[in-house]
This record gives structure tokens, C-alpha cells and sequence, in this order.
């Protein structure tokens, strides 16, 4: 059974950073994309970073590019977020195995969600 335990969120003023991280049980990162989704309360999930292992790219949402950065190792994916606003506040979630072009987001019975972990950034 596959799990994805976030972890690293936490609370920080404008301009701090944190790394979230992603461990997975039951799972190998690598076999096709992982990515990361934020939450704000009342809404939508919606994409933040995605990585393609096999075509080993990189996607970000334009808020963020620049000041977030996606990577993995084996059983562990990362988020490295520099330069956070209070709009980075939020819920994240990290996903694997979605859905390529939805920033691998899943559904239809195929990928995985972790748990999420909160981020609150204050001015």
C-alpha cells in the first residue's frame, strides 16, 4: 500500500523559507511525476510544482517560479520554498503517479495523495 507522509511545514514571516518533504511508503519516486498542490481553505487544490522523471522537467506555477524549487530521491520528494509571501500560506499536498499535464494530480483511480502539511506565512 502506498503512503505519502508530508512533513516541514510550519509557520515563518515574509522573506523566510521552508523545505517540505514527502515520504513515501510502499513506493519508489521516479517511475513518472510527483508533484505538489496547495490549498487554501474554502477552495480547490490547485498545482504548485510537478516533476517528470522521464523527461526530466520541471514545472511551476508563475507565483512561484523562481522562489520554489521540486526535487526527489528515491523515496523522498522535496519542496524548497525561498522567499515565501502570505500568499504562499496555505495546505500542501504532495501527489505522485497523477496525472501528466494536471501537474500530476490524480484521479480516476490512478495516483496518490499524502495528508498534508500547513504552511502560514505572515507579514
Amino acid at each position: 500500500q502506498v503512503r505519502l507522509v508530508e512533513s516541514g511545514g510550519g509557520s515563518v514571516t515574509t522573506g523566510g523559507s521552508l523545505t517540505l518533504a514527502c515520504q513515501a511508503s510502499g513506493y519508489t519516486f521516479g517511475s513518472h511525476c510527483v508533484g505538489w498542490f496547495r490549498q487554501y481553505p474554502g477552495n480547490e487544490r490547485v498545482g504548485v510544482a510537478a516533476l517528470y522523471s522521464r523527461q526530466n522537467s520541471t514545472y511551476y506555477t508563475s507565483s512561484v517560479k523562481g522562489r520554489f524549487t521540486i526535487s526527489m530521491t528515491e523515496n523522498t520528494a522535496f519542496l524548497q520554498m525561498n522567499f515565501l509571501k502570505p500568499e504562499d500560506s496555505g495546505m500542501y499536498y504532495c501527489v505522485a503517479d497523477g496525472k501528466a499535464g494536471a501537474w500530476c494530480r490524480p484521479g480516476g483511480g490512478v495516483g496518490h495523495w499524502g495528508q498534508g502539511t500547513q504552511v502560514t506565512v505572515s507579514s
